[in-house]
């Protein structure tokens, strides 16, 4: 086990996510650029930037020191959960993606491939199924309380396989549940915008009471955690506390902060709306 200091520096290279984040960004910059020189005006290149933050983010997380430490670190693990979850998803989805991606496959491929499938009447009905609001947040829901069970916790730290498995269904899960907050170009709302004021608030909740479970618990949850060397003068205790308290804050300001941007804009428009009654 490496010392505390030489923890900080382990940074790995993922092949298989390494790759598969390396091809997203090219495809998207392709077709980003080959939309935007057509002049298509729903790109404009802070959407470019925050798909690629968000790819970044994902890897980040993946293969930096923070993937290092989380066999001994609880709170380490969690901060990787908040990246996958309340960082890169919305920053993804904020990329406008699904036009870019597809626009810069080959020519070929988009036709025959991409076109016939985003097309297919299954597909369209799976897609506006998953992408409901009720979707998102049951499947949000069931993704963090399930793998946060110690049961399926200590499975993902013991497998590398599951390890992979956890982190792809919490990124699938929440790029799901943000879908209908960011709403990204050129899909369409099936609740109005309002409704997601509501939506985040419960997801807020959902994540306050697991994080609260591990604050506040007397007693180390995940017995992996109580054997692990301990690094940074934390006890396992300590480090479930902190892990608890981190995923409450980050967590809620992840919710909270969009839920009051969304009031105030729905708020603006309710009362532009009223103005122009008026005159």
């Amino acid at each position: 086990m490496p010392d505390d200091h030489n923890l900080l520096r382990v940074w790995s290279l993922p092949p298989v996510a390494t790759f598969t984040l390396a091809l997203s960004a090219v495809v998207y910059t392709r077709g980003w650029w080959l939309l935007r020189r057509a002049g298509v005006p729903f790109v404009p290149p802070w959407r470019a930037v925050a798909f690629l933050c968000g790819l970044l983010t994902v890897w980040i997380a993946l293969a930096s020191p923070i993937d290092a430490v989380n066999d001994v670190l609880l709170s380490a693990h969690m901060l990787q959960h908040m990246l996958l979850m309340m960082v890169a998803p919305p920053l993804i989805l904020l990329g406008a993606p699904l036009v870019p991606m597809v626009r810069g496959l080959p020519g070929l491929v988009a036709r025959k491939v991409a076109g016939p499938i985003l097309n297919w009447p299954a597909a369209v009905r799976f897609g506006h199924a998953v992408t409901n609001p009720v979707a998102g947040l049951l499947f949000m829901g069931v993704v963090m309380f399930a793998w946060h069970l110690p049961r399926l916790y200590e499975l993902a730290l013991a497998s590398e396989s599951w390890h992979e498995v956890e982190h792809a269904t919490f990124l699938v899960a929440s790029l799901i549940f943000w879908w209908p907050v960011v709403l990204p170009w050129p899909g369409r709302g099936q609740w109005p915008r309002w409704a997601m004021v509501p939506y985040l608030l419960v997801a807020d909740l959902q994540n306050t009471v697991l994080s609260a479970i591990l604050a506040f618990s007397d007693r180390v949850l995940y017995p992996s955690y109580a054997e692990a060397p301990r690094v940074f003068g934390l006890s396992a205790l300590q480090d479930q506390v902190a892990a608890g308290a981190f995923m409450w804050v980050v967590g809620s300001l992840a919710f909270v902060i969009p839920a009051i941007v969304l009031t105030v804009r729905c708020l603006s428009i309710s009362s532009t709306r009223d103005a122009t009654a008026t005159w």
